[in-house]
């Protein structure tokens, strides 16, 4: 029974090549679209499975008091993971601090700078790697460093260097411990590429073990077996309180199945954020292909009255509405099996393209037998949905209507075909509405003023300790040598505060209001090699022995700590007054998005240096600049340079809602492109149903124009409908949308007006071809028969 159905559908397909072309082609792109993001979905549900006990990782988040709201903070103090460990030990299977860092790994001749992290010993198996060579245990030895499986290959050659010595930074004499599998991109920790022992002597943090004030790290936990990320986070929030005196802080648990798509925080509790990305394209996905099985029910409906001889006949010869409805089902499952193959072929070809805008690597995973069950469920469904109105419609026809010519006919007749071109040009528009907002939005942030000049300023990450001890004599070469006009020591980059302090006090202080507030310690020549803005008192001075403990606040944390004058007011810190010399304007150096936060910029020499900011030599070609550069930095480290411009900095701070951009471009197009290809198939028909009429219409008289806005205009009401409905569904979504950014951009009037305008255009253009082609035919020829 199931062959006869194909064969009748395949007979039936090849009667009537436009419409199949039409059918088979949108399936197949709303298939793809469909596939694409359905892959892209899936990548990002899945982030951070790799790790076997995912469910059971967490990290401790501070929450604390901010400008009258709670903040919710990824740093966290190194005694926190020790208080865990002592005082929870029923809860914890295991825990871990992680301080990122960057380093210079030398072995022979070869140097390579690389990205990881210090971590505790029980952080490889709290995160289930996979060792190539080696042993997840090989950090218990304060001199082993573990080295990711390509940084192996890329520094020895091999990954078969257990016990090999490396020199790692300037003094740090190491041997590779072992060597674990790259981790994939869709993993938190993907950037790590070696992990270092925390109680390795050289590490830095490690004499942080009583500093419950310094929240520069990170503590990662693994609860043990049936305990509850929302119970234990109950017990341990006030972990902190007695170690902050005058302040306020709790802790909370935040578990690794929500870091990726719950990251934004807001009053203290992270929620939404990617995860409404995820929910929009899978959205999107499910609205093209829809788009698609409704060009199909339309054009199967629109020629309802060339079928219905056929389905009143095979009535009168006994056949049932159930082998009807399964006939018509079948030519859905064989248009949607091969509009399928091409789909196949669509995806194919386009993924790496999808994966260079998503920024990702996926692929179609043939070997898993799970895929090629859901390839058959996806096929089942799109067929039955595409196929189901025509199928319940046309066999409900009524034998002796049928044979006495009334199909079709009436004035209700078309309205199910126009409300389904209303609903395909609905979606279709709101979708171009919302990828012009998030252009505009993206735009808008990108031309916010920055508080500084990031044109011609240059990064330098310090690899040798040496730099800083001859900073000045540094700074007067590259100067001398004309590579540069100023340069300065930072703890941060200009686009990021890495650095958050608690146990600050000022005159006037809100004891409730008490937070881990962002510090920069810099040398006085940061605010000229930058380009700040003072707004009130003065610039650090070099050498001028009262600025060595003085404070410069930007204009935020002025308004934050309720100083209407901050210049000549005090900070109190570790029990010394430090003195406020200046008020700067904002300096955008988190989120473009976001609000800017209190930071402080104090002078410093200790080891929280570990950035030069130069400002290159606008004079010079940036090439020639660095060709000087280099050579006076080795003199000092030998190293390779790690730097990077702050241009290019700022502007991967969009990546990815240039990517949202780009893939919300993409499929709104696809929409309207799909959306087109219905209406050049009703057009089509329409204008075939029509040609009699055309034809009495031109011998009495009617000019082409006459007969062209005869037959286009039924279309551009229902897209004049479509957009009527679209604009406040839109403007209600995208309000919403907007409303999480702190910096966002107006919804003006004319992104709805063009994109109206734009939306009649491109219908004109579609039926336009129709349309003229019926309205030039040759009366002759289309009064010639009945």
């Amino acid at each position: 029974m199931i062959r006869n159905y194909l064969l009748i559908a395949w007979r039936h397909l090849r009667r009537q090549p436009l419409y199949s072309a039409i059918n088979i082609t949108g399936l197949a792109l709303g298939m793809a679209v469909a596939m694409l993001i359905g892959l892209w979905v899936w990548d990002e549900l899945s982030f951070d499975h790799y790790h076997r006990n995912h469910w059971r990782l967490g990290e401790v988040l501070s929450i604390s008091h901010l400008n009258g709201t709670v903040e919710a903070g990824v740093s966290s103090s190194v005694p926190v993971a020790a208080a865990l460990r002592a005082q929870y030990a029923g809860d914890f299977a295991a825990l871990s601090v992680l301080a990122e860092t960057g380093q210079n790994f030398k072995t022979g001749d070869k140097i390579i700078g690389q990205y990881g992290a210090w971590v505790q010993a029980e952080f490889p198996v709290m995160f289930s790697l996979s060792m190539v060579r080696g042993s997840t245990g090989a950090l218990k030895d304060p001199s082993a460093v573990l080295l990711a499986a390509a940084f192996a290959r890329a520094l020895f050659g091999t990954t078969d260097v257990v016990g090999r010595p490396v020199v790692v930074g300037d003094t740090m004499e190491l041997r590779v411990g072992g060597v674990y599998e790259d981790l994939p991109e869709n993993t938190t920790m993907s950037a790590y590429q070696f992990l270092l022992s925390w109680d390795n002597k050289d590490n830095p943090g490690r004499t942080n073990f009583d500093d419950w004030i310094d929240h520069h790290f990170q503590v990662f936990v693994q609860l043990k077996a049936g305990a509850d990320f929302d119970a234990v986070s109950d017990r341990i929030k006030d972990l902190t309180k007695p170690h902050i005196k005058g302040g306020w802080e709790e802790i909370w648990l935040h578990p690794m199945d929500k870091w990726h798509l719950y990251d934004r925080q807001v009053n203290g509790k992270m929620t939404g954020g990617r995860l409404s990305s995820v929910r929009l394209f899978g959205f999107i996905g499910a609205l093209v292909l829809l788009l698609a099985c409704i060009n199909f029910m339309n054009l199967s409906t629109a020629r309802s009255a060339k079928r219905a001889m056929e389905t009143g006949i095979r009535k009168v010869l006994g056949s049932r509405r159930s082998q009807l409805i399964g006939q018509f089902l079948g030519e859905s499952m064989l248009t949607v099996f091969l509009a399928f193959g091409f789909a196949l072929v669509i995806v194919l070809l386009s993924l790496p393209f999808f994966n260079l805008l998503a920024g990702k690597t996926m692929m179609l995973p043939f070997a898993r037998p799970g895929f090629w069950l859901i390839v058959f469920c996806f096929i089942v469904v799109t067929g039955f949905v595409a196929g189901s109105y025509p199928a319940f419609f046309l066999s409900g026809f009524r034998p002796t209507t049928v044979l006495k010519g009334f199909v079709g006919a009436g004035r209700w007749a078309a309205l199910p075909r126009k409300v389904l071109v209303v609903v395909q040009f609905t979606i279709s528009i709101s979708l171009l509405i919302g990828t012009v907002m998030v252009y505009r939005q993206l735009q808008f942030a990108k031309d916010r003023p920055v508080g500084y000049t990031r044109e011609g300023l240059i990064t330098l990450s310090i690899g040798s300790p040496a730099v800083l001890n001859h900073f000045g004599a540094l700074q007067q070469e590259l100067i001398q040598s004309g590579a540069i006009r100023a340069m300065a020591e930072s703890s941060s980059p200009t686009t990021t505060v890495r650095n958050s302090m608690l146990g600050y006090d000022w005159e006037g202080r809100d004891p409730r209001s008490f937070s881990a507030i962002g510090t920069l310690f810099v040398s006085a020549d940061f605010g000229r090699t930058v380009g700040w803005n003072i707004r009130a008192g003065r610039d650090f001075m070099a050498g001028h022995s009262a600025d060595s403990g003085a404070f410069i606040i930007n204009e935020t944390a002025a308004r934050f700590m309720g100083m209407k004058d901050p210049v000549g007011k005090v900070i109190r810190w570790h029990q010394v007054d430090h003195p406020i010399v200046g008020v700067v304007a904002d300096l955008v150096m988190e989120s473009p998005y976001a609000k800017v936060e209190p930071v402080f910029f104090t002078l410093s020499a200790d080891s929280r240096i570990h950035y030069l900011v130069l400002r290159i030599n606008p004079a010079l070609p940036v090439k020639e600049a660095l060709a000087r550069l280099e050579p006076v930095v080795h003199r000092y480290d030998p190293d390779p340079l790690q730097y990077w411009f702050t241009d290019d900095a700022y502007e991967r701070k969009f990546l990815e809602e240039e990517r949202t951009g780009r893939l919300a471009a993409g499929f709104a197009i696809l929409a309207v492109f799909i959306s087109c290809m219905g209406l050049v198939g009703l057009a089509s028909f329409v204008a075939e149903q029509r040609t009699k009429e055309m034809g009495i219409r031109k011998v009495l008289g009617a000019g082409v124009f006459h007969l062209w806005a005869l037959l286009s205009k039924e279309f551009v009401g229902l897209v004049m409908v479509s957009f009527f409905i679209a604009a406040p569904v839109a403007w209600v979504v995208l309000e919403r949308w907007l409303s999480g950014y702190a910096y966002r951009a107006s919804l003006p009037l004319w992104v709805f007006v063009v994109t109206g305008v734009g939306s009649l255009f491109v219908t004109l253009v579609t039926v336009s071809a129709q349309a003229v082609r019926a309205a030039v035919m040759d009366p002759v020829k289309s009064l010639r028969s009945e």
